[in-house]
Order: C-alpha cells, then sequence, then structure tokens
C-alpha cells in the first residue's frame, strides 16, 4: 500500500514537473470565452503601447476584450520575441526559408502592436482587417546637409530618389521589424548599415542617430509622427522608403473564430466614432499623411 502511494505521488510529481515545462497554447474564440480573459501581446511602441497601461492598441484591445465578454491583460514584448511569445515557437532561416522551431511558453493570444502586416509574417500568422496605415520613410538631423526630395508625383519616383540620397552614408536599421532593410532593396546597396543592437524599441531609433549611431535612420510614419513633437526641431523627413503599409492585429492560425470576431468589433467601432476618437487620441495628423485610409 505505502508502495502503491509512493509510486502515485511520484508519478504525480513527474507529471506536473512535466507540465510545468510545456507552452500554455494560445486559444481560440471558445476557449477565451471559457477562461475568461484575453491576453494582448503588446510592444512598447510610439502611441500604439505606451508602457503606462494606455495606448492605441491598448485601448483598442480593452474595448475588444468587452465586446467578447472577458477580462483583459496586458503582457510586454518586444519586436523579436513577439511570435514566439503568441506561437510557442521562434522563426529561424533554414535552407528551405523561413520556418517555425523549438518550443516555448505562449504568453498571450493576440499581437495589437502596431504590428506591420508583412507578407513574410503573413506564413505564420492571421491578420485582421487594417487598424492603421503606415509607411517607411527616411529621416535625418535638421542639420544635416541632406535635403528633402522635392515631390513628383509619382511614388515610385519618389522612393527611388529617396534611396539616391542613403549613397553612403551610414544608415540606422532594425532587424526583423518594418525597418529591416531587406524589405525595400537596400541591402546589398549600401556601404554602411548599421543596425540597432542596443535595444528592441523602436522608440530608439531617433535617439540613437541624434547620438551619432548612423548619419540618417529608417522610420515608420507612426513613429515619425511622435518623434517629430518629441524631438521638435531636431529631425527632418527626406523621403519615402516604401510603399503605403497597413498595421493589423495578428493572431495564431487556428483562431480564426477570434480573428473574426475582431474584425467585427472593428467593422463595429469603425461605424459608431470610437476609431475616429482613438485615431484623433494618439494620433493627431496622422490624417494629412493617409487621407486616402481615412
Amino acid at each position: 500500500m505505502r508502495l502503491a502511494t509512493f509510486f502515485r505521488q511520484g508519478t504525480l510529481s513527474a507529471l506536473l514537473a512535466l507540465f510545468a515545462f510545456l507552452p500554455a497554447f494560445g486559444a481560440d474564440l471558445d476557449e477565451i470565452r471559457h477562461i475568461g480573459k484575453i491576453r494582448h501581446i503588446g510592444i512598447r511602441y510610439a502611441n500604439f503601447v505606451t508602457g503606462a497601461g494606455d495606448g492605441f492598441d491598448v485601448d483598442l484591445m480593452k474595448g475588444f476584450a468587452r465586446y467578447i465578454g472577458v477580462d483583459y491583460e496586458l503582457v510586454y514584448s518586444d519586436f523579436y520575441s513577439v511570435i514566439r511569445d503568441t506561437l510557442g515557437k521562434d522563426i529561424v532561416n533554414t535552407p528551405d526559408g523561413l520556418a517555425l522551431q523549438g518550443n516555448f511558453p505562449v504568453r498571450g493570444d493576440v499581437i495589437s502592436a502596431g504590428f506591420t502586416h508583412l507578407p513574410w509574417r503573413e506564413k505564420f500568422l492571421l491578420f485582421s482587417e487594417p487598424t492603421f496605415p503606415s509607411q517607411v520613410l527616411l529621416v535625418a538631423p535638421a542639420n544635416s546637409r541632406l535635403s528633402p526630395i522635392q515631390p513628383s508625383g509619382n511614388l515610385a519616383s519618389d522612393i527611388a530618389a529617396t534611396k539616391a540620397l542613403i549613397g553612403t552614408h551610414s544608415l540606422l536599421v532594425m532587424e526583423k521589424t518594418c525597418l529591416d532593410p531587406s524589405g525595400y532593396g537596400i541591402v546589398g546597396n549600401v556601404v554602411d548599415l548599421r543596425k540597432l543592437t542596443s535595444s528592441t524599441n523602436l522608440n530608439e531609433m531617433v535617439p540613437a542617430m541624434l547620438d551619432g549611431t548612423a548619419d540618417i535612420a529608417l522610420l515608420d510614419v507612426p513613429d515619425v509622427i511622435r518623434d517629430l513633437d518629441q524631438w521638435s526641431g531636431q529631425i527632418k523627413i527626406l523621403g519615402p522608403i516604401s510603399e503605403p503599409q497597413v498595421l493589423a492585429t495578428a493572431f495564431p492560425k487556428d483562431a480564426e473564430n477570434l480573428r473574426d470576431a475582431f474584425n467585427n468589433y472593428l467593422r463595429q467601432i469603425k461605424q459608431d466614432g470610437t476609431y475616429d476618437a482613438l485615431v484623433d487620441k494618439y494620433y493627431p495628423g496622422v490624417r494629412s499623411f493617409f487621407s486616402d485610409f481615412f
């Protein structure tokens, strides 16, 4: 009897130890409603997730939690870890292309953080309808000898003219984000490409450039809007590097019902004025950049 009891206790301990290392897999809509909470993975970036408990995407996801009738939890991550924190696997380069590998704890159910809908991410994630517009720009310190391009009325020509400004100037970029130069035909053409490695926060791009890490930098429009205010008179926009992009909320591939519920919620708040209020609260002036989107 005692031996049997010992065996059962030993087996239970072993199982508990095993489960402690298994990831808490993400869930679809029914499971999240059963659990009663949605875990929003956010990244401190521009005004999407401020780090102070608010932001465009924080308010957006709090509203979605109310819409589906569950509690809300914000889980902080960064651009290098966010997919791993959602899927429990890292994206790695293999001879056959990008692939998911490894086993890690799943820390959240949905990514909403000014997250750019990029083609390579679409292989691993479901994306919602667009939540916000964006575009990658080239910026420089205000005292740089480089001058902004003269808009031609043709975006492709303007992008080419902006890239021509880079020349041999050192360019600050951040890999695995929308500021990764590999997506814009820059890699191989820039003599002095500098990767920001001291931080995974896009908010640090302008301070690093102004501190002399590089002559010029890639930056996206939401960050530009924030930085033109924070670093007033210290930076200038030289021109566009990319076509217009869209930001969206991202879900695991097997969370289609959750994604569909979010799309319904997004359409509703765009109709009732809640969405416009969020845009005006966190990004005043953005409509002048993207009048077509809004």
